[in-house]
């Protein structure tokens, strides 16, 4: 749930702006643990980091206002990372945010967070890949949404359904798909996220043809 601007060594004046999707409240120190190895490599600068009061306020207001706002949040990025802990798959306003992005034709990533240590020193669970958990089908040249609820798969409207043709992505005349099958996750620990989450946007940027 914030922005981040990335220069990319291939062109260091152009400025990739990444959205980082993840479960505030368990979260946060591990997302602020990504963002502070971001922004201390000197080529790097932070492009905005919204903090919990500002999506409680939002959500407090309606759903639609902080639908509005995550989509607003959205605008200008072309990636968007989501930050995976043990809960994050399950977060109804994550998957907003992915499914929105998918929409919007940003490049898509997932990295899982929950071996960094948060204010008590505490790892956290492997959680499930929130990628697993969502879903497009194409019907009638459009393509249309659904999430994995309680077992089941069922119709997701929060996002509204878009043409085939103007899919950012690849999707191999699959007409139905999970969100797996085309997007990457990535461990920050094991894949050394420090120095690879660079690499790592950018591989994802140039699967949406940003």
């Amino acid at each position: 749930m914030s922005t981040f601007n990335y220069p990319y060594a291939s062109q260091p004046k152009t400025v990739r702006r990444t959205f980082f999707s993840f479960h505030f409240q368990p979260d946060n120190q591990r997302a602020e643990v990504v963002q502070q190895s971001w922004v201390t490599k000197g080529d790097r600068q932070s492009a905005g980091f919204f903090d919990g009061s500002a999506f409680e306020t939002k959500k407090r207001t309606s759903e639609d206002a902080l639908k509005d706002f995550l989509t607003e949040q959205l605008k200008g990025t072309s990636v968007t990372c989501v930050l995976v802990g043990s809960q994050t798959a399950f977060r109804p306003w994550v998957r907003y945010e992915l499914v929105r992005s998918f929409h919007r034709g940003n490049g898509l990533l997932a990295v899982r967070v929950h071996s960094i240590r948060d204010w008590n020193s505490q790892p956290a669970a492997e959680g499930l890949n929130p990628f697993d958990n969502l879903a497009y089908r194409v019907a009638n040249d459009r393509v249309y949404w659904q999430e994995l609820n309680n077992g089941s798969w069922v119709n997701y409207d929060k996002v509204p359904s878009m043409a085939l043709t103007d899919v950012a992505y690849d999707l191999n005349n699959q007409l139905y798909h999970t969100f797996s099958s085309r997007f990457a996750i990535y461990d920050w620990a094991n894949g050394d996220g420090y120095n690879n989450l660079g690499t790592w946007i950018e591989n994802a940027a140039k699967q949406a043809g940003k």
